[in-house]
């Protein structure tokens, strides 16, 4: 019986990383939709080469940050139950990736190709794995001390704030630092519209992630027989709430309606397995709400070139799920409880300062060395010519 659960669970959780690892092709069609032809190669190329980049500086490095433990073992050691230390690092790896897939929509576009998988390997290795250990495995004690002040651990079952509020977080900086596309915003202080290059791919981009993203939340149980039915459900009722919600403040607009969902998963992250399907269906609306205000106001009047929103859909939303699962969780408003308020306040709010710090640090020092944003010359060209040489579709079919 002992094998027969070692050999389930390390199915389970493998079956979860894939769908996780599907997720990724969301990333990259979504970006690919909403960029402009002439960078279609480039964000395909992008999310594939930061995930192999992440792979590597994970396993080598970022797992053992966040959990102590190290791969420089024999394989015999690897293998043992079921290798199912192998299948939660892989599970692991596909969040720990996703924070370079959520950056490069931010900065899509203009950036310089190397440096930003630099900036990957530095993130992965080393600023998203310390939260992610401090959050998820104990460190530093920072939960003992957050549960002795409050009288509950930060509750971030699916990472809300671990993994998209500090990838929204990262972003920011990012952007700002990069600086806008040229010519989006001009001097008489007209916004150039740059508008979707095509539907069809960005809502192919969103489906690939909202079916994917029941990997993401359920699977985090990590185990069989903690898999949960409420985390579905709610899962379900926060995407459909954000949809709606961007349907109705986004006045139709396909761009806001196929992001809304994905606001929606992101703020249910981290109570899913505690709300009320009710209380999910409400985090996720003022999810798809707060997705549609901020990108509105970032993009036109704050003048933040955030291409795909990543900073209000990651980072708001993110921030917003961690705090609303201390409301929506509580046994007040129909949740299962143990979980409090100012816990996810406290925590939401190191994850987000750990996030922006770590940016700073990582993209004013390639700014400063490397440069991190095309020429004129470069942006106008593309970068699917500029950085890979070639286009998404030919000027012209050779004929026979």
């Amino acid at each position: 019986m002992e094998a027969l659960k070692q050999g389930a669970d390390a199915l389970f959780i493998l079956l979860g990383g894939i769908m996780v690892l599907a997720m990724h092709a969301g990333f990259a069609f979504l970006e690919l939709g909403t960029v402009r032809k002439k960078n279609q190669v480039n964000a395909l190329v992008k999310i594939l080469v930061d995930f192999s980049v992440s792979t590597v500086v994970y396993f080598v490095v970022g797992y053992g940050v966040a959990y102590g433990t190290t791969f420089f073992i024999g394989a015999e050691q690897l293998a043992a139950k079921n290798g199912y230390e192998l299948v939660k690092f892989f599970f692991l790896l596909t969040f720990a990736a996703a924070i370079p897939a959520i950056i490069s929509g931010g900065i899509a576009e203009r950036a310089k190709f190397w440096p930003q998988l630099i900036a990957t390997a530095l993130i992965v290795g080393f600023i998203y794995p310390f939260f992610e250990g401090i959050a998820w495995n104990q460190h530093f004690g920072v939960q003992a001390w957050i549960k002795a002040y409050t009288g509950d651990e930060f509750h971030d079952f699916a990472g809300s704030v671990v993994v998209h509020a500090v990838g929204g977080w990262i972003a920011l900086p990012a952007v700002v630092l990069l600086g806008a596309r040229y010519n989006r915003y001009r001097k008489d202080g007209q916004v150039s519209a740059h508008p979707p290059s095509s539907i069809p791919f960005l809502a192919l981009g969103a489906w690939i992630l909202i079916v994917g993203w029941f990997g993401f939340n359920v699977m985090s149980a990590q185990t069989l027989d903690k898999i949960s039915g409420l985390v579905a459900v709610n899962s379900l009722m926060a995407m459909v709430g954000g949809t709606l919600t961007a349907l109705l403040l986004g006045r139709n607009d396909p761009g806001f309606v196929h992001n809304g969902p994905l606001a929606g998963l992101v703020a249910v992250c981290a109570g899913s397995d505690l709300m009320h399907p009710f209380g999910a269906l409400a985090v996720g609306a003022v999810a798809g709400a707060l997705f549609v205000v901020m990108f509105t106001l970032t993009q036109n009047k704050w003048k933040i070139d955030d291409v795909l929103g990543v900073w209000p859909l990651h980072g708001l939303c993110g921030t917003w799920g961690g705090i609303a699962a201390g409301i929506f969780g509580a046994q007040s408003m129909g949740g299962l409880g143990g979980v409090n308020f100012t816990a996810q306040v406290i925590g939401t709010c190191m994850g987000v300062a750990w996030a922006v710090a770590g940016s700073i640090v990582v993209y004013g020092l390639l700014k400063w060395t490397m440069g991190l944003k095309l020429s004129p010359e470069e942006e106008y060209e593309g970068a699917d010519i500029t950085v890979h040489k070639i286009s998404a579709t030919p000027d012209r079919e050779v004929s026979w």
